[in-house]
């Protein structure tokens, strides 16, 4: 089990991929906050140099932390309650982007190594509340039927990316946490793509891993996409006692965990 910790978001906001030990900028966008601040950031996350089994991946979202691996350098992710200085990449229209959907097709229009971030409006739905926040990068949510949603955003994936495409790339992530992972086991799904819950919005398509449930065992679900172009990577898992538990799981996830498209 991974430890450090510092604050989450009081709504909706974006957990940054740029760690640092001290003093880095963090970003994140919540809703009506236009002001940026710096905060130290805890202790960065010891290296992972083995790949992962199946058996790992399903412990994660039953209960245990199981990072997403960072072949260059995996950090903790800092967050921060305020909108910080936003990155400016000249010609690039990161408004435009975040106002469509955005399938595995598309991940180019991103801007290079501008990461990706992920809310953590799951705290507010009803049934669920926060158990762990921002530890080593990550945000755990239980729900009140025994659900388990464990979400990270990780950045420094170029080593995994296949360039220009996402699907290849977040098939290699999987991969990377259980060779045994085929690119045939994995489903499309989707999640919010910025905008805010219960209100229409785009979506940004993932690629879903489904554990499925031995007798007396727990239902699960891996949700992932590296964005090769970004060089960041969203991980969500979740494990809940039974099917329809982890279906009901499944669309809170959809709706409350937003995937926010980079500023610029």
């Amino acid at each position: 089990m991974t430890a450090g910790a510092s604050k989450l978001l009081r709504r909706t906001g974006r957990i940054s991929a740029a760690g640092r030990p001290c003093g880095g900028k963090v970003q994140l966008m919540g809703r009506g906050t236009a002001a940026g601040r710096s905060r130290c950031a805890p202790r960065a996350t010891p290296r992972i140099v083995w790949p992962l089994t199946l058996a790992a991946v399903l412990a994660a979202v039953a209960g245990c932390s199981v990072g997403v691996p960072d072949p260059a350098a995996p950090r903790g992710v800092p967050t921060t309650s305020a909108l910080a200085t936003p990155t400016i990449t000249p010609g690039h229209d990161a408004a435009a982007v975040a106002a469509k959907d955005l399938p595995l097709t598309a991940g180019g229009s991103l801007a290079a190594g501008v990461a990706v971030g992920l809310s953590d409006g799951l705290r507010e739905a009803p049934g669920w509340k926060a158990v762990k926040e921002n530890v080593a990068g990550e945000n755990r949510y239980l729900k009140a039927d025994g659900c388990v949603v464990s979400a990270r955003v990780r950045e420094n994936q170029g080593s995994l990316a296949v360039d220009g495409d996402d699907r290849a790339s977040t098939v290699e992530l999987f991969k990377y946490l259980d060779p045994t992972i085929l690119p045939g086991y994995l489903k499309s799904g989707t999640l919010r793509w910025g905008g805010e819950p219960d209100k229409p919005g785009p979506r940004v398509e993932m690629l879903v891993f489904e554990g499925g449930s031995a007798p007396g065992g727990k239902s699960t679900a891996v949700l992932a996409r590296l964005f090769a172009t970004a060089g960041s990577s969203v991980y969500i898992s979740v494990s809940c006692p039974d099917p329809a538990a982890l279906a009901a799981a499944r669309a809170d996830v959809a709706e409350r965990l937003l995937v926010v498209p980079p500023t610029n």
